[in-house]
């Protein structure tokens, strides 16, 4: 994500933050018989289907806040969403009481 820490704006993102665990494969190696290799990656749907970006480990603060800045944003728009309902539900409650006077 070199190039995206050029920008003013921080990242927003939505998505998981997400462990892969596999084996290697190789006879040797420390995954044949104990913990599998661990890679965080970034799991996100896009256009009905799931993809994910694998992510080095320097990147996983970044990643982190972005997926906060969203879940914020998100937040922040439904309670609007919620305070714009109950507005035009009182408006609406008002307009029926003055016509059945």
């Amino acid at each position: 994500m070199g190039a995206s820490k050029k920008t003013a704006e921080p990242l927003m993102l939505r998505g998981s933050l997400i462990t892969l665990r596999r084996r290697c494969g190789k006879p040797g190696c420390h995954c044949a018989m104990g913990a599998a290799h661990e890679t965080p990656a970034l799991s996100y749907s896009q256009g009905g289907k799931t993809k994910m970006l694998t992510l080095p480990g320097a990147d996983l603060a970044e990643v982190r806040a972005g997926l906060g800045r969203y879940e914020a944003a998100r937040t922040e728009l439904e309670a609007r969403a919620l305070s714009g309902i109950e507005v035009l539900r009182a408006r609406l409650a008002a307009s029926k009481a003055g016509r059945r006077r």
